[in-house]
């Protein structure tokens, strides 16, 4: 994969609304990308930040109507944590990884790992009120890629970007839990390094390079939910086919469990 330009431009999209279920956010983006003045290129990458998507898809659950079961009862209670909380992050999950010291870790979607699966309590439309992860992010990828192609007769590439933490490493930064029309992976394998030695097992996650580079910009306090990303590696036709579930590492091959 080679990168057009030597220059990215990262451009955030002002003036979006706070988005409710059933708004047709595809619109509420293209309106945004047209007061930032700026004409869809084929190689722009568009990265939405997965509230935004959950919220418009009505992936919103209201802690007050939510029954914990005895088992989120308990370990709330141990950990003095809010046992509606613990069910949706329990219900939410395929897979709980880590149970103790208060930290429930889960596996979610296509295998994301994370913490209470995902479930986002900031910058919600009413008090009480969590957003879930979309059913399936490469899906809402795909269709927010398809709605903004039927408003601007572009196909852009789309990342659907969620914040995360990482073992070993503080901090948390955004990757990508949805993708259409983005190379997610760029693999390395058979190229040479500088000194001519053939590479063998190296990996680019670019699509969770674009989403950590839009994180700079979105931010949780920064009201942009979205930025467009110029002159990176991006959508094109090789890169249709391809979704963000593929960054999800096998279990077989993971050592870390």
């Amino acid at each position: 994969m080679q990168s057009r330009s030597e220059t990215i431009e990262l451009i955030p999209l002002h003036g979006i609304p706070m988005v409710a279920p059933g708004d047709d956010l595809p619109s509420m983006l293209a309106a945004a990308i047209e007061r930032a003045g700026v004409e869809l290129d084929p190689e722009d990458v568009l990265v939405v930040c997965q509230k935004v998507v959950s919220k418009a898809e009505g992936r919103i659950a209201r802690l007050s109507d939510v029954e914990p079961r005895p088992e989120a009862v308990a370990f709330a209670q141990e950990f003095d944590k809010d046992p509606a909380v613990v069910e949706l992050a329990m219900a939410e999950a395929r897979e709980i990884l880590r149970k103790e010291r208060g930290h429930l870790i889960t596996a979610t979607g296509p295998g994301w790992i994370c913490a209470n699966s995902g479930l986002d309590r900031s910058n919600q439309n009413e008090e009480g009120d969590v957003t879930l992860l979309p059913v399936d992010s490469d899906a809402s990828a795909a269709r927010l890629r398809a709605g903004l192609e039927a408003i601007s007769r572009v196909a852009i590439g789309v990342i659907v970007s969620d914040t995360f933490g990482r073992p070993w490493r503080l901090g948390q930064l955004d990757v990508a839990i949805g993708a259409a029309g983005v190379a997610v992976l760029d693999d390395h394998g058979g190229r040479f390094d500088l000194g001519g030695r053939v590479l063998e097992h190296t990996q680019i996650a670019v699509a969770d390079q674009l989403a950590a580079a839009a994180g700079l910009l979105a931010g949780k306090s920064a009201g942009v939910p979205a930025v467009l990303v110029r002159g990176a590696p991006g959508a094109t036709g090789a890169a249709v086919g391809h979704r963000a579930a593929d960054l999800v590492r096998p279990p077989e091959d993971d050592m870390f469990r």
